[in-house]
């Protein structure tokens, strides 16, 4: 559904996973985000000494605001050339960061809170990687050179919509369109392509005309001047999405995702990610879908790894998955008489992701049976460790090396015997080590 004003245009009452919830729609139409204090303010500074329109919102902020969506990340365009914003600011409260100032671009900051705003541009020349921009004072001439009609839609702090290139009728209707010829919107910046890819699948627009598609598989060859940070950055955004494994619902799609990222070997897979996310959503998240695009046994996941150099959180948690991923697929004990001492030894949530890369991988995929046994492996209390540093220590073993073999060989022994310590063992134990 999308809000304009007070009207709700395409809501489905019929359908409640889908229908937006009443209090978002209230709170968009009675406290916009562009009336809070804080936004008031900046305004106000922008537009202090002149009255002409010195800035406006545009992006995603707008489109949420739209469709009655949380609004997050705000951003500003303006006028006022970068030296210009600085000046006005420098006797306030709002902190200038220089982001990005020489694109036009900086952040204010208020109340630990995040604006980029960015001058009005006009593009000079490109060549996919690096725009020379020059400065305009034209809302026109700034709204041509954005990617997407969807991206080009202006608002001003009175909540006024400036619609140059009709992208509020393509956002009603969930069109992806580039502005102007689509050729020459790539050529501009091959990472275009990556963001056609993620706007068409956010909004479930997979129909397109030929043209767009022509253009994209033209030019795909020029993603690979991009930084590989980029191509990452863009990839994290549509592996986030909530409904990415709709990706399959175009065969271009795949094809296009299968060329950049030739690593994802096993994107058939996400065909059962539709139950599972209906099940437990949350289990879907960003490393389990990499993992799952990723692992095979082979060192598949430590290219990919070094190639996007990946944070070392994600790259931990591959390298997990890859690790015990031929343990899982050989092992029929791993989460049946083996799953008590797995969720010890690896912790929950890691075993969670190993079930479901376990799971996603079988042919007869069953979502009966993920439930089942993913539900199973929620209920198990594993209990703690019982015996302490200072245990031994009052029985004669000394701290340092010996103490920690002492534990280790203790623990192991209270895992196998399925988290019980025989006396005698222990005492033996014990001996051993003073």
């Amino acid at each position: 559904a999308v809000v304009f004003g007070t009207t709700i245009l395409g809501s489905n009452p019929s359908a409640p996973a889908k229908s937006m919830k009443i209090l978002e729609i209230l709170k968009k139409i009675f406290f916009p985000f562009y009336k809070s204090e804080d936004i008031k303010q900046i305004f106000k500074i922008l537009n202090e000494g002149s009255d002409q329109q010195k800035a406006m919102f545009v992006g995603g902020c707008v489109r949420k605001h739209l469709l009655s969506q949380k609004v997050d990340d705000i951003d500003i365009a303006t006028t006022l050339k970068p030296e210009d914003i600085i000046k006005k600011f420098e006797n306030s409260e709002i902190n200038v960061k220089k982001t990005g100032i020489e694109h036009g671009t900086l952040t204010l900051v208020l109340n630990n809170k995040n604006y980029e705003i960015t001058t009005l541009r006009k593009d000079i020349s490109t060549d996919g990687r690096h725009a020379v921009v020059s400065f305009s004072d034209s809302w026109e001439e700034d709204s041509k050179r954005r990617d997407f009609t969807i991206n080009a839609i202006y608002l001003n702090y009175k909540g006024q919509i400036f619609d140059p290139q009709l992208g509020v009728k393509d956002l009603k209707n969930k069109k992806i369109k580039f502005i102007g010829n689509s050729d020459e919107r790539i050529k501009e910046d091959y990472l275009r392509i990556l963001r056609f890819l993620r706007f068409s699948i956010e909004y479930s627009d997979y129909n397109f005309d030929k043209e767009t598609i022509r253009s994209i598989q033209k030019n795909l060859n020029g993603i690979l001047k991009l930084s590989k940070e980029r191509i990452y950055n863009e990839l994290k955004k549509i592996l986030k999405l909530k409904n990415f494994d709709e990706i399959h619902k175009n065969k271009n799609f795949l094809e296009i995702f299968s060329l950049v990222f030739p690593e994802f070997k096993y994107i058939d897979r996400l065909k059962n990610f539709s139950s599972v996310r209906k099940f437990m959503p949350e289990i879907l998240n960003f490393n389990n879908i990499l993992s799952s695009l990723l692992i095979d046994g082979s060192n598949n996941h430590e290219y990919f790894s070094h190639k996007y150099n990946i944070a070392n959180e994600t790259r931990d948690h591959l390298a997990f998955c890859g690790k015990n991923f031929k343990e899982i697929q050989s092992n029929k004990n791993f989460f049946k008489t083996d799953l008590s001492k797995n969720i010890f030894i690896f912790g929950k949530d890691r075993i969670k992701s190993l079930f479901l890369l376990n799971s996603i991988t079988k042919k007869n995929f069953k979502l009966k049976d993920f439930e089942e046994n993913f539900l199973k492996i929620d209920q198990i209390s594993v209990p703690m460790f019982p015996i302490t540093g200072e245990y031994l220590l009052e029985r004669g073993i000394k701290s340092g090396k010996k103490m920690g073999q002492a534990i280790s060989e203790i623990k192991n022994k209270w895992i196998e015997n399925n988290f019980n310590l025989d006396d005698k063992q222990l005492a033996k134990t014990i001996k051993k080590f003073k």
